[in-house]
């Protein structure tokens, strides 16, 4: 049972990394470091490399911790040249890919966020592997945002989370004039 719950969430994480692939090939790195007018300092860049450096902070921490999320690399050249970018998710795939053979529940130190001293809370592959995509659909849809006000063109899903895809989906399916309203029911 573990090893679907696994392939899940390894699958999934993938599958986000793969939409940030895509996303690279349409853009310049004159787009893809700068900041929309107004919204300094959000740059699709920045969100990127923040969100890869999360997952290899995750992946440096297995197989049992402790996982730093704070102590990233902040490679800037991550956020700034597309191509560093694209190298660095290939890797991460890569590596997600190992995680496959790891139980969801095994256990995991993290180290608490922003705190002045060393505290670290328990947690499981499977729980930081659901975190890291949750945290990954925010940032793209900050990406998004960003790149559509340069006037880029984004895929209507980029950063919409699939239980929003999925409630759009039944929007569409079921018209309006099909659902009860609470005066006919």
């Amino acid at each position: 049972m573990w090893k679907s719950a696994i392939t899940e969430l390894v699958q999934t994480n993938i599958g986000w990394l793969r939409q940030a692939q895509s996303l690279l090939l349409g853009i310049d790195d004159s787009v893809f470091a700068s900041s929309p007018k107004g919204l300094t300092p959000h740059k699709a860049g920045s969100h990127l490399r923040h969100v890869l450096e999360f997952y290899e902070c995750f992946l440096d921490g297995l197989p049992g911790g402790p996982v730093d999320y704070d102590n990233r690399r902040r490679d800037e050249s991550v956020e700034k040249n597309r191509h560093a970018a694209a190298a660095r998710i290939r890797s991460i795939i890569e590596r997600l890919e190992e995680v496959r053979s790891l139980s969801p529940d095994l256990p995991l130190s993290v180290r608490m966020e922003n705190a002045d001293f060393a505290e670290y809370l328990r947690s499981s592959v499977g729980r930081e592997l659901q975190a890291l995509s949750g945290h990954t659909i925010h940032h793209f849809a900050l990406m998004s945002m960003t790149l559509r006000i340069h006037g880029v063109a984004v895929d209507p899903d980029f950063g919409m989370s699939p239980s929003t895809l999925r409630f759009h989906a039944t929007k569409v399916l079921v018209p309006s004039a099909l659902i009860p309203t609470q005066e006919a029911a």
